[in-house]
């Protein structure tokens, strides 16, 4: 039996309603991904969230009331919750309570299969559970005329502080350890020229690394699906070079995982050639090409050389205008050629528009790949004979 669970966002100056309605339909297919089912969303206006109770006190009753007529087992917030938010609307709701952080925590570590993983979320987990863990001891409060229990609960939470702190410190080392060895394994590949697929989730990043490099990497309709970074040999025509598929970029994309995913980000920050793939089916596509970009930025890989990719061409779908309609175009109403030359005139140079999933144009991206990558291989090996 699936959980179900409880969506809540708001809608301020940064975000208005059209927005908060389609990063609720993100924390949705968030929440899929973990396993649960959403079955209600709320919003509310806001200028700043409450900082007991995140939304207001009436929101909160109108939340409560759902949650206990329907025994819903979880509600989501779309945005990161502090300590004290927390426990407040714990103490409202008694139920699981979870923030969009805490979600994709979640979501990374049933994900995670190898030990590099597994300790890059851990480490991810235990650095968003140390502030919060006062929360995991509100038993306390709730007993009555309990003398003396304060003293034992604080130390408890004292010794819990102390050995998360500790297992902070281990892991670290261990990812230490591993990141030398991954360095290693980056140098062992000798010069050839690296090529570094980057995009938001679920772009279909792995169904292309499959394509090109003809192997089977696990791929499927869900947030995620790759957390470790795979590398392979593609050969085109007479020239190898290397493909690494990484992780997906996400909006709000929790610091933590940024610092403990460093030595998996570093495929990108070391690649020749970034290969920025976009799905150009997803209603928001721009805004994502924005977050990718803004992450890319903020790793320091931002001046790579790099190309947009647009993928899932066959699901693209618009809305033709009647004829007589004067109204000017928008997104919506624009055909897959109208899209195509829109955005060549936007990047000053071509844009790739494919579909990996019904090999459509690949034969094109596979040209286009070639070029670039022999440019640098000229560049690196000026004597090398076999591409003449």
């Amino acid at each position: 039996m699936k959980e179900t669970a409880v969506l809540i966002g708001i809608i301020n100056g940064q975000q208005d309603e059209k927005q908060v309605t389609e990063f609720l339909n993100e924390l949705a297919f968030l929440a899929e991904t973990a396993g649960a089912v959403p079955v209600k969303r709320f919003t509310q206006k806001l200028d700043i969230p409450n900082p007991k109770t995140f939304v207001g006190k009436g929101k909160l009753d109108e939340i409560t009331g759902f949650v206990k007529s329907n025994n819903s087992d979880m509600v989501i917030f779309d945005d990161d919750l502090s300590p004290t938010q927390l426990r407040n609307i714990e103490k409202a709701l008694e139920c699981k309570v979870l923030d969009r952080t805490n979600l994709i925590l979640d979501i990374f570590a049933s994900r995670a299969k190898t030990a590099y993983a597994k300790t890059q979320v851990e480490l991810a987990q235990y650095q968003y559970l140390l502030p919060r863990l006062t929360r995991m001891w509100t038993h306390l409060e709730r007993q009555r005329g309990g003398i003396g229990l304060r003293g034992p609960g604080e130390t408890e939470i004292e010794t819990d502080r102390r050995i998360i702190r500790d297992r902070i410190a281990k892991l670290k080392v261990q990812l230490k350890k591993i990141d030398k060895q991954m360095i290693t394994q980056r140098k062992n590949r000798g010069k050839m020229v690296r090529v570094a697929l980057v995009g938001y989730t679920n772009v279909g990043k792995s169904t292309l690394m499959n394509l090109l490099s003809k192997t089977k990497i696990f791929a499927e309709n869900k947030l995620f699906a790759t957390l470790d970074t795979t590398v392979r040999k593609v050969v085109i025509g007479n020239l190898p070079f290397l493909l690494s598929d990484t992780v997906g970029f996400i909006r709000k994309l929790p610091h933590h995982l940024v610092e403990s995913f460093k030595s998996t980000l570093d495929e990108v920050r070391e690649a020749d050639i970034l290969l920025h793939l976009v799905d150009i089916s997803h209603p928001n596509f721009e805004e994502q090409i924005n977050i990718v970009n803004s992450t890319l930025q903020d790793i320091g890989a931002a001046e790579k050389p790099a190309f947009l990719t647009f993928n899932k061409i066959d699901a693209y779908s618009f809305i033709k205008k009647d004829d007589d309609d004067l109204t000017p175009k928008t997104k919506e109403n624009l055909s897959l050629e109208e899209m195509q030359n829109t955005w060549i005139a936007k990047e000053n140079h071509p844009c790739l528009f494919i579909s990996a999933k019904e090999k459509q144009n690949i034969d094109l991206l596979k040209e286009m790949l070639y070029k670039k990558v022999k440019d640098i291989h000229i560049k690196r090996y000026p004597y090398d004979d076999f591409l003449y």
